[in-house]
């Protein structure tokens, strides 16, 4: 059985689940740890659940924990949002211990760290599996401040260790006070693990494009980046007679839609602006997940949530806040992306994709008005900026990341 433990939202869980469907395709089984409430999304996939009981509802974590944590719009107020948070870690690491025992190899997200730890203790391999580039180089800033500072060899330095940090701030004091309480000690080598993944025996794998960000040259050979993790659709999905009719009704329509962030907190009049933009701009829409403002036109639908995967090569752009999922299925959907950061990575996957010519400047949520983006929804619509994000979609279905990587984890257990 090899066990992966992930944590956070939906968006967090869908690469891995993508990865445990090619593990259980090449004839293993698999199990991701996950919060009761996210069981049944998971099982939905075909993919076995360890359910972990504490979760952050049943610990009752402080919405404005929540709350500071999803807004936090640049590296400092990461720090201090990581550092508060810490404290709930360790009502969750015993299940994740647990989920460990049995196992024949653990592969664990980077906020999970405790994965690493049990698998030496247990004897077994691990695999660190990371949503994004995490490993140190000298090619490119991290992704807490990619764009958001000028890129030299310091703060290209500084970037990695903040983000490694963070992390390790996020799940070290949890490990330490659960190793302590149950085997009166520390781990063995006890320290932050990520830079250890560099043997065949212990690989690393990230969920990203080589066409986004090229695997740097200065990486260790046993970390592999071969593309971004998709799931597969367990069926096809059948959109509502309404939406159907929508979009049968006339020329594709821009999407608008900001997943978590508008359920982490609540953004006044965030719908109609959306609306306001759409109808400046001169295009049909869809706004998602902001309800159903009053008087909507006839060029306009609200829906609900609704796969990415199917909606986004229905329309003509897409804007989102820049989640690194949202933002991998827009790259992949192969149109412009128009991208609203509203804190974390998700300024450094809004500034990527404009360097790369396919999506727009970066708005933050903060600078947001309908007459920007509107503007923004026209310039993402020009001829350039539609070719290159047709090219780069091509590319990103040339790679079949969850597949390769699936492939590296058999390959470590042979070893």
């Amino acid at each position: 059985m090899i066990t992966i433990l992930c944590s956070g939202s939906r968006g967090d869980f869908q690469p891995y689940i993508a990865l445990a469907q090619q593990l259980k395709k090449l004839g293993k089984d698999v199990r991701i740890t996950g919060s009761k409430s996210f069981e049944s999304f998971i099982h939905s996939y075909g993919i076995d659940v360890y359910p972990i009981e504490a979760d952050i509802e049943t610990i009752n974590v402080d919405p404005k924990l929540l709350k500071a944590a999803g807004s936090a719009d640049n590296p400092l107020k990461m720090l201090l949002a990581f550092n508060k948070m810490k404290d709930y870690g360790i009502y969750m690491v015993n299940d994740y211990y647990s989920a460990c025992e049995g196992s024949e190899l653990i592969i664990y997200h980077p906020g999970c760290t405790i994965g690493y730890f049990a698998a030496q203790k247990f004897g077994i391999p691990s695999v660190l599996a990371s949503p994004f580039p995490l490993h140190k180089t000298k090619d490119y800033l991290s992704v807490i401040m990619y764009g958001r500072t000028k890129s030299n060899a310091l703060t290209k330095k500084t970037s990695f260790a903040m983000l490694q940090g963070m992390l390790w701030m996020a799940s070290k004091d949890s490990v330490k006070g659960f190793w302590k309480k149950r085997f009166g000690t520390l781990p063995d080598n006890f320290g932050c693990p990520f830079e250890r993944h560099i043997d065949k025996k212990q690989p690393a794998i990230v969920s990203c494009s080589n066409f986004v960000f090229k695997r740097p040259d200065d990486w260790n050979e046993n970390i592999h980046q071969r593309g971004y993790w998709f799931v597969e659709e367990p069926c096809e999905y059948t959109p509502s007679d309404e939406l159907a009719a929508f979009l049968n009704s006339g020329d594709k329509p821009v999407y608008i839609g900001f997943g978590s962030m508008t359920t982490l907190e609540k953004h006044e009049n965030l719908g109609e602006m959306a609306v306001e933009a759409i109808i400046k701009s001169g295009q049909r829409g869809i706004i998602c997940g902001m309800g159903k403002p009053a008087n909507l036109p006839n060029s306009i639908i609200a829906i609900d949530s609704i796969p990415h995967s199917w909606l986004f090569e229905r329309v003509s752009a897409v804007c989102h806040h820049g989640g690194a999922g949202t933002t991998a299925a827009g790259l992949k959907a192969g149109v412009p992306n128009i991208i609203i950061p509203f804190s974390n990575d998700q300024f450094a996957w809004a500034h990527r994709t404009y360097d790369l010519g396919i999506g727009t400047k970066p708005i933050p949520k903060k600078e947001l008005s309908s007459d920007k983006l509107a503007d923004a929804i026209r310039y993402a619509l020009t001829d350039k900026i539609v070719e290159n994000s047709k090219s780069l979609g091509k590319k990103l279905a040339s790679e079949n990341g969850a597949l390769e990587c699936a492939k590296i984890v058999l390959e470590c257990l042979k070893r």
